[in-house]
């Protein structure tokens, strides 16, 4: 049997490991963000609840805030919008992190290979750290305008409510009128802090979960097997919802801001004067504003993308993360 031969009687996963990775992380990750999206609406809705900046500028100023909280912030969604408004957005979701888990997760195995495993087989923390900063800020550049569509079509209904106009009428017209408003570049609006953002979250999320399943598989009974990945999920989403709350505030109201014909932002110049003007205006705990459906949210959604990611690659016969 000639070489070509040989490689075409190889299995998928065997021929084209990369792009096979890339299919299976995007797949499970539309699984779990198709089921926690509502979460991830109701903490952005959080998020730019009583924003200094629009306080202090024309149209909002003087007004009282609902500081309803996660659960009656949820109910008043569903109650003055309706039940399918909590997945307001969700097509661009999935979209973004098609490609954001998609980049993130090739990037990140790819670093751990380049990096090197201790002797006894584990990924050393440090090089963790360094792989997840890096994988996530790689993924999330390139899914940055699919982020950019969903958090502003998060707030339309919100806008609605408010009597103001609604801003896009679906995905492709969000894209484009961003696009014919700021040019190319626009898509990118807020991309520091999303970057950012992405890089504390991941630092959390691939570098907690691998280390914790590493750590359980060498110290402990526990085998290779749903309990294990549950485990190290519960850890990894845990620490991400705490290192990346705060970057998250910052990135949402950058992004939801107001922008002029240019395409800048009207109530922020940069993402540091954005976190300037939360933490003068709002305290330093509005930094965590929408931490517990942030968690609420990255909990199960760990659970639900490691599960799933783990046994989808067994099924397809990959090797386990």
């Amino acid at each position: 049997m000639s070489p070509a031969e040989e490689e075409k009687s190889l299995p998928l996963p065997e021929r084209w490991p990369r792009a096979s990775k890339f299919a299976l992380s995007a797949w499970a990750a539309a699984v779990a963000e198709l089921v926690t999206f509502p979460l991830d609406l109701t903490k952005t809705r959080l998020q730019v609840q009583g924003e200094a900046a629009v306080r202090g500028s024309g149209a909002g100023a003087g007004q009282a805030v609902p500081y309803r909280g996660m659960l009656r912030t949820a109910a008043g969604i569903m109650q003055e919008e309706g039940l399918t408004s909590l997945w307001q957005g969700a097509t661009p979701a999935v979209y973004r992190h098609i490609v954001y888990s998609g980049v993130r997760m090739v990037a990140y195995e790819h670093l751990r290979d380049v990096l090197g495993r201790a002797e006894d087989g584990s990924f050393p923390f440090w090089k963790a750290v360094v792989g997840g900063m890096c994988a996530g800020a790689i993924g999330q550049f390139f899914a940055s305008p699919t982020d950019l569509v969903k958090v502003q079509m998060q707030m339309e209904g919100r806008r609605k409510l408010e009597g103001k106009p609604l801003r896009f009428r679906g995905v492709h017209h969000a894209f484009m009128k961003i696009l014919s408003e700021g040019g190319v570049w626009g898509l990118w609006a807020g991309w520091v802090p999303n970057v950012q953002r992405a890089a504390l979250v991941n630092t959390g999320d691939l570098t907690t979960y691998d280390s914790a399943k590493h750590f359980l598989l060498l110290n402990t009974p526990l085998v290779d097997n749903g309990v294990t990945h549950s485990v190290a999920s519960c850890c990894s989403g845990l620490v991400a919802a705490v290192l990346g709350t705060p970057a998250d505030v910052v990135k949402t109201r950058v992004m939801n801001q107001p922008r002029d014909k240019q395409g800048r932002g009207l109530l922020y110049k940069s993402s540091m004067d954005c976190l300037i003007q939360t933490v003068q205006g709002e305290g330093f705990i509005s930094l965590y504003k929408g931490f517990i459906p942030t968690w609420m949210r990255m909990a199960p959604w760990s659970l639900v993308f490691w599960l799933t990611y783990e046994q989808i690659r067994r099924i397809c016969g990959v090797s386990s993360f």
